[in-house]
């Protein structure tokens, strides 16, 4: 059964639409999406699936017909501000899994700081705790970076670090193809 056979959306121009989270249609998307001619079959699976009247090999990258331009801005998100710290307590500096995340307002909301780009970090449940609702000079805890409003390219850098746990082999053409190339 085609159930694991996601496909990966490139934009007009042959980039992911995203890299975090990956940009993947499941197959049944992406086959629709090659019948209403909305895409091109860039690469496929060795899997078929078949109806009485057509067969078609489930397609592994497809790429838009039309160019989706990004976003100007980055929605300001839990997501993207861990996104934007890396998944990186800016307390402790250790990495940690996003259910083991929080975020902290380094100007605490009940001493006039607000919810923005400038004033969250992510932080880790014991750091966030210590840290309290105090200000860093107060707690003698600051972030490692200062929190600012990352750029879409920023975040899509930082996406790519963290590959998915799967990549099947005909999506690595096009996920990684601004990394230095190796010499011969």
């Amino acid at each position: 059964m085609p159930l694991d056979s996601p496909a990966l959306v490139l934009n007009a121009d042959f980039r992911p639409l995203s890299y975090f989270p990956l940009s993947l249609w499941s197959w049944q998307e992406a086959v629709k999406a090659v019948f209403l001619d909305r895409v091109n079959v860039i690469s496929e699976y060795d899997r078929v699936v078949r109806s009485p009247n057509w067969e078609i090999r489930l397609p592994s990258v497809i790429s838009l017909k039309d160019f989706v331009p990004s976003a100007r801005r980055v929605a300001f998100t839990r997501f993207n501000v861990f996104l934007r710290d890396r998944f990186t307590c800016q307390y402790c500096g250790e990495p940690f899994p996003t259910n083991e995340l929080t975020f902290d307002h380094v100007v605490p909301r009940s001493r006039g700081g607000r919810t923005t780009w400038a004033n969250v970090v992510t932080a880790c449940a014991p750091c966030n705790l210590e840290k309290s609702n105090r200000l860093p000079s107060r707690s003698g805890m600051y972030p490692r970076m200062a929190p600012t409003e990352p750029s879409i390219h920023q975040l899509q850098a930082n996406g790519r670090r963290f590959p998915p746990n799967y990549l099947h082999e005909s999506w690595r053409d096009f996920l990684y193809w601004d990394i230095e190339l190796e010499s011969f």
